[in-house]
């Protein structure tokens, strides 16, 4: 039967259980028990006791789920160019603006992924001051320093 290391530390969780099922299988555990401990479907303790008649070990840590490709997709070029022309402050309006030029919608996490997969990051920004507030903050550092200054340099002395 399958590498019994394997079963608990190949990476993918899927080919994990597929190697827990085959050594149930192989213990002489019921199929309606091993469903239940493992939890999948009659079906699916068929498929993957087929997988490995049909080629061993090797067959069942093949994983041939590919996903489905995102609609943005077909939109990447033409959403990259437009955020590095225009970028956004938020994902919110990244979000907004695909929605506008694509007519698709998706979530904050959807549109965070898709801007990584494009190449494009979000940038963490601080506060800007406005120049009324840097005069007043400098007008405060100079008052403070004034004051202080005197004070430190007496205690200095004695």
């Amino acid at each position: 039967m399958a590498n019994g290391y394997e079963r608990y530390h190949h990476p993918h969780p899927l080919v994990q259980k597929k190697m827990e099922v085959l050594y149930l299988k192989s213990q002489g555990i019921k199929h309606k028990e091993i469903c239940s401990l493992c939890q999948i479907s009659k079906t699916m303790l068929t498929i993957y006791i087929k997988q490995y008649q049909l080629g061993g070990v090797e067959e069942l840590k093949k994983i041939k789920y590919k996903g489905r490709p995102s609609e943005l997709n077909q939109s990447s070029d033409i959403l990259k160019e437009y955020f590095e022309k225009s970028p956004v402050s938020s994902i919110a309006e990244a979000s907004d603006a695909i929605e506008r030029l694509t007519g698709i919608k998706r979530s904050p996490t959807q549109v965070r992924e898709f801007l990584k997969r494009i190449g494009l990051r979000c940038l963490k920004v601080g506060y800007v001051y406005t120049l009324n507030t840097m005069l007043t903050l400098l007008i405060l550092r100079q008052q403070y320093l004034t004051v202080l200054t005197p004070l430190i340099l007496t205690n200095k002395k004695s």
